[in-house]
């Protein structure tokens, strides 16, 4: 068998509502799919991490550069296509938009070899320690405008309301309005629902710091990106002095990014994107270096079905840490924000909000692979060219 061709889908649309985080407003939706097509007619599918214009210029790396370094090769040979690629474009960027586009080849490699074999994504990376995984919402984005800790506050119960095990909100108004916020948050849901905060790397480490005692004294799950992903003695100083747990590492790429950033101890729990970091040949090697270091690990997730899928796929065959009869569990984090691309790209739906109602929790679909297929007629609905 071998690769004919390496395709490149950036879908996008426009959103009723607009909705930001610390560092804009956006009013649409991005996914970026990649399909692997064979000689055989056997398809892998793929996402790669990355927004807007974003997107549509890892859609050239993906087609233009990465495409004529794979195309007549094995598809069964991962690694030596992964590296044959990272070695090519290793004066070019060992980090950021070429790794991103990476990822998703690599994920739609690992698609086929699912699918060649008959066997699951879960199985393939070592077989399913769980059946499930508890889900937390990712909600509550920032909105201009007045009231909005009152609709945040509105939110998070409907969030516990709609099954989930946890929800995470976004900050990034500036340390005293922040603050307010997740004060708000906390009063309308009350102390036993884990929440966590999310801050996309807004502050400085003197803010960072203020929020985050506030964050410890409301009994906050973890603080996320609270300063620049560049700033390791930043994120060492929080860990070292705060109470609440720092999370980070979505913006981090590839084993030596990951061995960097956990060698300087930066995180309490790790949060690597495998639509981001490498694919899923790097993800592995950077839980072993998590592991290895007995750092927890919670998946950063934020794309379409596909990559919920696959990080449903992960979730489940992540071994506990450091294990036991009662070892706290890895969640998925799930977008619960209008989304079309989760709930509609498939041919066959996941199901996602009706298992977390019912018990707050979500399985790994069971066909070969990912175990899903983007539905074409959805795909040519919503594709772009530029």
């Amino acid at each position: 068998m071998r690769i004919t061709a390496v395709v490149s889908h950036v879908l996008q649309y426009t959103l009723d509502e607009e909705l930001g985080y610390s560092q804009q407003y956006y009013s649409g939706r991005t996914t970026h799919l990649v399909e692997v097509r064979t000689d055989e007619g056997l398809v892998g599918w793929g996402e790669c991490f990355g927004p807007g214009n974003v997107a549509l210029a890892n859609k050239v790396i993906v087609e233009k550069v990465i495409a004529p370094m794979i195309v007549g090769s094995d598809p069964l040979d991962r690694e030596v296509l992964w590296h044959r690629v990272y070695n090519l474009l290793r004066d070019h960027g060992q980090k950021g938009m070429p790794i991103q586009a990476l990822s998703g080849v690599d994920i739609a490699l690992w698609d086929l070899f699912g699918k060649i074999t008959g066997r699951s994504l879960a199985q393939l990376v070592g077989g399913a320690f769980r059946q499930s995984v508890p889900v937390y919402g990712y909600g509550m984005m920032l909105t201009r405008g007045a009231g909005l800790a009152e609709r945040m506050a509105e939110e998070v119960v409907g969030i516990r309301e709609a099954g989930y095990a946890a929800t995470k909100m976004k900050v990034g108004l500036g340390a005293r309005d922040d603050i307010a916020l997740v004060s708000a948050v906390r009063g309308a849901v009350g102390d036993d629902f884990p929440v966590m905060v999310d801050a996309n790397h807004c502050y400085d480490v003197d803010d960072a710091l203020r929020v985050g005692r506030a964050l410890g004294e409301l009994g906050v799950a973890w603080f996320e990106e609270p300063v620049a992903p560049e700033d390791r003695d930043g994120y060492k100083r929080l860990r070292d002095t705060l109470d609440v747990s720092i999370a980070g590492g979505e913006a981090e790429f590839t084993r030596w990014g990951w061995r960097d950033l956990l060698d300087a101890q930066c995180v309490d729990i790790a949060q690597p994107e495998v639509c981001a970091l490498g694919g899923i040949s790097e993800y592995l090697k950077v839980r072993t270096l998590a592991h290895s270091r007995f750092v927890p690990i919670v998946n950063h997730v934020w794309g379409s079905a596909l990559a919920v899928a696959v990080n449903i796929h992960l979730l489940v065959a992540m071994p506990d840490l450091p294990g036991g009869m009662f070892a706290r569990q890895p969640m998925l984090e799930l977008d619960t924000t209008p989304n079309l691309f989760r709930d509609e790209l498939l041919t066959a739906p996941l199901g996602l909000q009706a298992a977390i109602r019912e018990t707050g929790r979500v399985q790994a679909p069971t066909g070969p692979g990912i175990g899903v297929e983007p539905d074409p007629d959805f795909v040519a609905r919503f594709e772009v060219s530029s």
